[in-house]
């Protein structure tokens, strides 16, 4: 009697966990969408630069900086989420192959997850600052080759000066520098850049309820989109699995790592989608439908990286 109880109680905070971390996503997710529905102003551009340009690379300074995590951790990171790219990009490229699908169009949604609306404060409310770091660490990596990469597959040509301006990876630099280095910020540049990185989770959240409210998947199209949204999990998923193994991690970085991997297509794939004119209308449905299908499994993802 008593261990079905201890059981039961177990069972309990294991949910009350699951729904601290999972609820705080949702609600600001649907503000943003409900803001949008209501036409309130949200300049979706102006949010999108600021978070990505002034936002995630003072999160990345500030989180790394002010836990100076070991630079061994942060490289695992780095090769999880390429490994991620890598192997999801030849799975995803053999299966458009054989179902004779453009690669253009397709590829990049089934390669790059949802790291920064989702990942980034689903690790921070799971696993706290060290859950925060790493995801910060994958994020920075998947930003770097997802301008990159991914716009090299979209559009079929390489654009170089996107990849060495981008801040996130300046920031990435000032940061491995300054912990093997062991420097510190000065106060005032500290302070700023703290004040800076705070924005950036809740304008995430609130951009992928915006994004979520404005992206018109096309109906003819959504078997195929729902389809190609259940690869980019699965897959995500069972290559995460496989790729914390054999790279060993443990703890919070393994815990970030597979939901990292794990996120539905980000919301950047549409947009690119949209610029080199990729069948936006069908990648919005991934967005839309991985999304979704996401926000339904989460507790069955958290249940696990959380056990």
């Amino acid at each position: 009697m008593s261990l079905r109880l201890a059981e039961r109680g177990a069972r309990a905070v294991m949910l009350q966990q699951i729904f601290t971390v999972i609820a705080p996503v949702f609600l600001i997710a649907a503000l943003g969408y409900f803001w949008d529905k209501r036409r309130l102003p949200f300049d979706t551009a102006m949010v999108t630069y600021l978070a990505s340009n002034v936002g995630a690379p003072c999160l990345l300074l500030a989180t790394i900086l002010e836990r100076r995590p070991q630079i061994s951790e942060m490289l695992d990171m780095v090769a999880a989420a390429t490994l991620l790219v890598v192997i999801t990009g030849l799975l995803g490229a053999g299966l458009l192959r054989l179902l004779r699908q453009p690669i253009p169009v397709y590829l990049p949604s089934i390669m790059f997850p949802n790291a920064g609306n989702m990942g980034i404060p689903l690790s921070m409310f799971a696993f706290g600052d060290a859950g925060l770091a790493a995801a910060v660490a994958y994020f920075a990596t998947m930003s770097v080759l997802q301008f990159s990469l991914g716009i090299a597959v979209s559009s079929g040509r390489l654009h170089w000066r996107e990849v060495v301006g981008s801040p996130v990876i300046w920031a990435m630099v000032v940061a491995f520098a300054m912990i093997g280095l062991d420097l510190r910020l000065p106060d005032w540049i500290g302070n700023t850049v703290q004040v800076l990185s705070g924005v950036v989770i809740p304008l995430m959240m609130l951009s992928l309820g915006v994004s979520l409210a404005r992206l018109k998947p096309s109906k003819g199209t959504l078997s195929r989109s729902f389809g190609f949204a259940v690869f980019r999990l699965g897959a995500g998923f069972v290559v995460a699995l496989g790729i914390v193994n054999v790279l060993d991690l443990t703890g919070p970085v393994r815990g970030a790592a597979i939901i990292q991997s794990s996120m539905p297509t980000a919301v950047f794939n549409y947009l690119f989608a949209l610029r080199y004119g990729n069948r936006p209308d069908e990648v919005a449905g991934m967005v839309v439908v991985s999304t979704l299908i996401a926000f339904a499994l989460l507790p069955l993802l958290l249940a696990y990286v959380l056990s």
